[in-house]
């Protein structure tokens, strides 16, 4: 093989091991955010039910207070 198609190849390889590393660091840390907003996303279901909840104890003090006058 030409020494020059060599040195092509082996730039062309490490330009690749590059991408490789790059694309691997994103894949992470896109992971790593998925995750946070997962967990934040099931903090706010959460705290949403918890508001529906509260919302309508209050709905159903206040027909019964209606009811009782």
């Amino acid at each position: 093989m030409d020494e020059t198609v060599l040195k092509n190849l082996e730039h062309r390889v490490d330009e690749l091991l590059q991408r490789l590393n790059s694309l691997s660091h994103e894949n992470r840390s896109l992971r790593e955010s998925q995750a946070a907003m997962l967990n934040e996303r099931a903090r706010l279901i959460e705290k949403t039910e918890l508001a529906r909840s509260r919302v309508e104890s209050m709905i159903s003090r206040l027909k019964s207070m209606e009811q009782d006058s």
